[in-house]
């Protein structure tokens, strides 16, 4: 039988509607080849030769009729390289001004739950001879440290592409419904007793650890639950979104967070939201919102932990953090956000998705749904901006012997939510992608602008 997708990745799957496309992404600059022009067919090629370092590329969402269970994996028999690997060219000049709006109209777009859930763009025409590669795959297939592999799959360490396998490939039978049905039926009447008898196994093993996991899983709920009521809209973060998206893109040098960590402590990250802290500052006093003592903007700190945990698909804690947009001393904002990061360490308090929907996936899939829709409808009751960096490749990589230059994430968009800000390290460089609403976040450049003027408000300080 196929593989039945998680309660976490079927989450983001039911969390999709009209105005809130829940894929992430990339958006790659190159520099042109220097043995001729990118040739796009033969990179198209090296794709679909190299699919099975990917298996689930080749795959598409199947429902269970009625229901009955979550959704599975089944093999698409009418694959169709040229269907997920597109060519799009930029109007001249192909200025980054253009490459951003093309971006915000293609990340608009839901993804064709009738196919793997996944595309790819081959943009020409930026100028010096550059050309972008633009990257939407579904949450529900991949994390962002699962994406950064995806990413490595499909490049080089070298301008000479590697050899990979030659690919075999036959899709395997797609089950009948009374086969997904049956097998729903057999895995909902197993599941409570498979977990009731893990947790009585486990609490033999070590009644210890299980007692003060128990007890630090209700704390980070109460927690939770404290911080949701304490938790206020910021107007300008959190107003009624649209399907249609804006796409900012700042480029800052990794030296220089070291830098400011160095002078200040704690991590890069730390410095990465104290940047952030600075730029929504910055940004909220363009707007005319009023900052008072007690302003904060609370953002959503997601961490993948698929690493510790092994597996495939989507393992995710995340924190919530409140960034003091107030305060206009940045090395204070730095200080105040490494003392919060570092007591959420401590605490262990994370909200632990990958717990709690471990749990929600013991009802009923259309409760689930319901579910993880209103999680992200009402997103704005529980933070106003989510902030999500990730780790990637630290030297260059290559596409068909292009260079690439940089590389800025594409993360979803709640609902309610006028901005998500990805943040990725690649090559010495930290690249912050903004995916916004074309609507509430019109001035999505002045942010960007403001983001790297809180890098060098932080840099003045050491």
């Amino acid at each position: 039988m196929p593989d039945r997708l998680s309660a976490l990745d079927a989450s983001f799957l039911y969390a999709e509607h009209r105005t809130a496309a829940m894929h992430v992404g990339a958006v790659m600059t190159f520099a042109p080849p220097e043995d001729g022009p990118f040739d796009v067919a033969a990179f198209t090629a090296l794709i679909e030769h190299r699919l099975p370092l990917v298996p689930r590329y080749r795959q598409k969402v199947r429902e269970v009729p009625g229901g009955l269970g979550l959704p599975v994996w089944v093999d698409d028999a009418d694959f169709d390289i040229d269907f997920h690997v597109r060519h799009a060219a930029l109007a001249a000049p192909g200025t980054e001004d253009v490459l951003r709006e093309l971006v915000g109209r293609l990340l608009a777009r839901r993804l064709d739950r009738s196919r793997p859930l996944w595309e790819v763009y081959v943009v020409e025409g930026l100028a010096d001879g550059r050309l972008a590669v633009v990257t939407k795959t579904h949450h529900a297939m991949v994390d962002g440290l699962a994406s950064m592999d995806i990413g490595a799959a499909l490049l080089d360490l070298t301008p000479q592409p590697r050899e990979t396998e030659p690919d075999h490939w036959e899709p395997a039978r797609e089950p009948y419904g009374v086969e997904l049905a049956a097998r729903a039926g057999v895995d909902a009447l197993l599941r409570p007793r498979r977990l009731v008898l893990g947790v009585a196994s486990r609490a033999v093993r070590d009644a210890r650890e299980t007692t003060a996991a128990v007890g630090r899983a209700v704390g980070g709920l109460v927690s939770t639950g404290r911080g949701a009521a304490s938790s206020r809209p910021v107007p300008a973060l959190n107003a009624a979104t649209g399907a249609q998206r804006r796409y900012g893109m700042v480029r800052t040098s990794l030296a220089d967070h070291r830098t400011v960590r160095k002078a200040h402590g704690g991590t890069v990250n730390d410095v990465v939201l104290a940047v952030v802290a600075g730029g929504l500052r910055r940004w909220l006093i363009s707007r005319g919102e009023p900052l008072t003592e007690g302003t904060a903007v609370r953002a959503l700190v997601p961490v993948s932990v698929r690493a510790r945990s092994g597996g495939s698909g989507n393992a995710i804690s995340a924190y919530l953090v409140d960034l003091p947009v107030a305060e206009d001393d940045p090395a204070a904002r730095l200080t105040s956000l490494r003392d919060a990061m570092e007591g959420h360490k401590r605490s262990g308090r994370a909200v632990g998705a990958s717990a709690l929907v471990r749990l929600v996936g013991l009802a009923p899939p259309v409760l689930h749904s319901i579910g993880a829709r209103l999680a992200s409808q009402y997103s704005s009751q529980l933070y106003n901006v989510l902030v999500t960096n990730v780790p990637g490749p630290p030297r260059p990589l290559y596409a068909m012997g292009a260079r690439m230059l940089d590389m800025y994430p594409v993360v979803p968009l709640a609902g309610g939510q006028a901005v998500a800000i990805g943040i990725t390290s690649y090559d010495g460089g930290v690249h912050y992608g903004l995916t916004a609403d074309r609507d509430a976040m019109y001035d999505v450049d002045v942010l960007a602008d403001a983001l790297a003027e809180s890098l060098a408000e932080l840099l003045a300080t050491t």
